[in-house]
């Protein structure tokens, strides 16, 4: 079913973040049609008043141009934050174009994150930036759980685009979120895509709102013999799966020759560390940590 598609005006598209990692949150859009069933994002229906399932909306944002965006000098904007600025309306709307030629030349440190390749269309645009990075969401080698979690593109045109925007000198991050327990393979993705990212982030599944009974639901379905993983670590808070997760993290990193650090501020600007830089953080305690 195609999603429900409306233009609405905005004072601006740029909103002050406390996310740790950037100074402005940049959202083109409203909703996102990749309609991850794990979304944290869908919170967002509390503030826009959609009836509509997450995932089968989308508001087209429309802004006053941007008039004096050296303004913004030395400011990190994350754009992705709620959305993803990279959805296959992207290529008719062309909205994170627009904002990428309204902030050329404004000395801002970009950061993207998508599951994407129209992000290519780009490079142009975000050569132009300094420290530009780009990051691709890839919490699964699996097609076949990939397609039952979203409907964004592939995971190997992710990998691809993520090699191009590396090989085009532009620094890569991959993004393991969310880590489902017992199934996603870390160590085989970083495997996978070491030797073009710069900057792994390692994001557990938080599990709340109302896609918790829809994670769940799958897990019995399709995985019978993690419930009770999935009921200890969601139902009784037992936290043991992720420490060891990260203690092995930390020796797969220390073996390879990767750099590895936990919910650490120097993730903020990270590219003055070794090449690549292993960071495993607990959303719980991010959120923490923004609102410090």
């Amino acid at each position: 079913m195609e999603p429900i598609i409306r233009k609405t005006e905005v004072k601006s598209v740029l909103t002050k973040s406390n996310l740790p990692v950037s100074d402005y949150s940049v959202n083109p859009y409203v909703g996102c049609t990749h309609a991850c069933k794990y979304c944290y994002a869908s919170f967002m229906k509390r503030f826009t008043n959609h009836p509509e399932e997450w995932g089968s909306f989308l508001d087209v944002k429309y802004w006053p141009e941007i008039k004096h965006p050296e303004k913004y000098a030395g400011k990190e904007m994350f754009f992705g934050s709620v959305t993803d600025p990279y959805l296959p309306q992207e290529e008719t709307y062309r909205r994170t174009r627009s904002l990428l030629e309204q902030l050329q030349g404004s000395g801002i440190r970009l950061s993207i994150q998508t599951k994407s390749d129209l992000v290519l269309r780009d490079i142009d645009l975000i050569k132009t930036f300094p420290d530009a990075r780009v990051g691709f969401s890839i919490n699964t080698l699996d097609e076949s759980l990939k397609n039952d979690m979203d409907r964004a593109v592939s995971i190997e045109r992710r990998i691809a685009a993520m090699k191009t925007m590396h090989d085009e000198g532009i620094r890569t991050t991959c993004f393991i979120s969310p880590i489902f327990p017992g199934i996603t393979d870390c160590k085989a993705i970083i495997e996978r895509v070491k030797g073009f990212c710069n900057l792994v982030w390692l994001e557990n599944l938080n599990l709340r709102g109302s896609y918790r009974s829809v994670i769940m639901s799958h897990i019995r379905e399709k995985y019978p013999e993690l419930l009770p993983l999935y009921n200890e670590i969601y139902v009784h808070g037992n936290r043991l799966y992720w420490e060891t997760l990260d203690g092995e993290m930390r020796e797969y990193a220390q073996a390879a020759g990767l750099s590895y650090v936990r919910n650490d501020d120097s993730m903020r600007h990270p590219f003055e560390m070794p090449p690549v830089i292993v960071n495993f953080f607990y959303h719980e305690e991010i959120k923490k940590s923004a609102r410090r």
